[in-house]
């Protein structure tokens, strides 16, 4: 059932970005700005074929596959739906910080209102604790996935593997049948538009697309630790992560306005150190295979020591990665 939701996400995603491009063409035009990798104006809002092939293709999904309870996955759905919406107005037109961060949390927290109230990740905690912190990390995950998209193919090389990943832990049966499928949905609709966005890009995804995206992965990777695999969640979307935190925190530490638009991210200063796009997206694309393969350990190999050494490992996989783009270029001093 998952290759067939893929499949069928892929067809979709692929038939209905080619349909709507000349729309977006002709409304949906981004000019360069100071965030921007791109040099010409180019459409964006493709995000919104994405997120409607991986709910269309998910619910088909859902519904063959019968008996599994699905009000929770609805209220995940709305919420994708809403948030999709708020990113397509701040498309159009800037939403302010603060309104902007208020509808994220609406959205978040309608994802963790749909959670059995006895499901917890760490049971010593106090639920509204834990429930707390998962609102901010949710937050904060959902609009790293917006700020990381910034490079043609970025969110290809990290949502197709998670994604599928995720579904491959679900076959196995590591993770609930709601988001496996639903998540092999996202890899098949992120593959359909692929071939769209490859450098250099013919179309973008928008904020309707990264913040969604972010969304569904967020819930499916909770899903995962829920289910006693936090250690795989974690290093899953590690590079991201990475990258967006370490970046706010040294923008913070330098006292710049964080909510600023900027190309200070690791991957945006790799392009302007001499990288090339495709190097840029081949390095994080295999960083997130080897992330991926690590997290699969980490479900064979489960003793403490185990989990801790592959966390190491793939810690100091995305730290090599990491200073490997924010190295400068040498000058060479020789006449």
């Amino acid at each position: 059932m998952p290759l067939f939701t893929l499949v069928l996400a892929a067809t979709l995603s692929a038939w209905l970005v080619n349909a709507l491009r000349p729309l977006l063409q002709r409304y949906a035009m981004v000019p360069p700005n100071i965030r921007s990798s791109h040099t010409t104006p180019t459409p964006q809002g493709a995000g919104f074929v994405v997120i409607a092939a991986t709910i269309t293709a998910a619910a088909i999904a859902i519904v063959l596959y019968g008996n599994l309870q699905v009000s929770a996955v609805i209220n995940v759905f709305i919420a994708t739906i809403f948030i999709a919406i708020v990113g397509a107005v701040d498309d159009l037109k800037p939403i302010p910080v603060l309104p902007r961060l208020i509808a994220h949390a609406i959205a978040v927290s309608g994802v963790l209102l749909s959670l059995p109230s006895e499901l917890q990740i760490f049971p010593h905690l106090p639920l509204w604790i834990e429930r707390g912190l998962l609102l901010i990390a949710g937050i904060w995950f959902v609009n790293l996935v917006n700020f990381m998209d910034g490079l043609d193919w970025m969110t290809v090389a990290e949502a197709i593997p998670i994604a599928a990943t995720l579904s491959t832990f679900g076959m196995a049966g590591h993770l609930p049948p709601v988001p496996t499928l639903t998540t092999a949905a996202l890899a098949g609709a992120m593959v359909g538009f692929a071939p769209f966005n490859r450098p250099v890009a013919k179309i973008f995804l928008g904020d309707v697309g990264s913040l969604p995206i972010g969304l569904l992965l967020a819930w499916a990777l909770l899903e995962l630790a829920a289910q006693g695999h936090v250690v795989a969640a974690v290093l899953l979307p590690l590079y991201y992560l990475a990258d967006a935190t370490v970046t706010l925190v040294r923008r913070a530490l330098n006292r710049e306005r964080i909510w600023i638009a900027h190309r200070t991210h690791y991957y945006q200063r790799a392009t302007d150190n001499g990288l090339a796009v495709i190097q840029v997206i081949t390095s994080v694309f295999f960083l997130n295979l080897a992330l991926a393969a690590l997290a699969i350990a980490t479900i064979v190999w489960t003793w403490l020591l185990a989990q801790l050494a592959l966390l190491a490992l793939g810690s100091a996989a995305v730290a090599v990665v990491l200073m490997r783009f924010g190295r400068s270029p040498r000058i060479s001093t020789r006449l």
